[in-house]
């Protein structure tokens, strides 16, 4: 697949003692302001989702290696960064799926469902 029909959606997860781990998924197509736009309307904040309502990898586990688990410091919400580019710096990632499906995913939320995090109850 060509570098220029992909894009990436890059995204963080940060804990309340602002430790991050960052993560990026490969998408076929590319991005369009408008898909920017439905990403800023539906976020919360214009940039909080929670990841496992979107069927996207949840992060907060390599930060769990430091600390053997969750901590008081968790929270239900990965951060939203960028629909970028590829850059040769992803060359080998495997496609998660496509900007059109994720954003259909994201139009569909009406709420986010913070127990579906595992932190939602900490």
């Amino acid at each position: 697949m060509s570098p220029h029909a992909c894009c990436i959606f890059e995204y963080f997860y940060r804990d309340a003692s602002n430790y991050k781990v960052w993560g990026t998924l490969l998408l076929e197509g590319v991005a369009k302001e408008a898909d920017l736009q439905v990403l800023a309307s539906k976020f919360e904040s214009g940039e909080l989702f929670i990841a496992e309502q979107l069927g996207i990898p949840a992060l907060y586990a390599d930060l769990w290696k430091f600390s053997s688990g969750p901590t008081e410091d968790d929270h239900v919400w990965h951060t939203f960064h960028a629909l970028r580019a590829v850059t040769p710096d992803d060359k080998g990632a495997a496609v998660f799926g496509s900007v059109a499906n994720l954003v259909e995913k994201i139009k569909s939320v009406k709420e986010w469902n913070l127990e579906l995090s595992p932190h939602w109850a900490i």
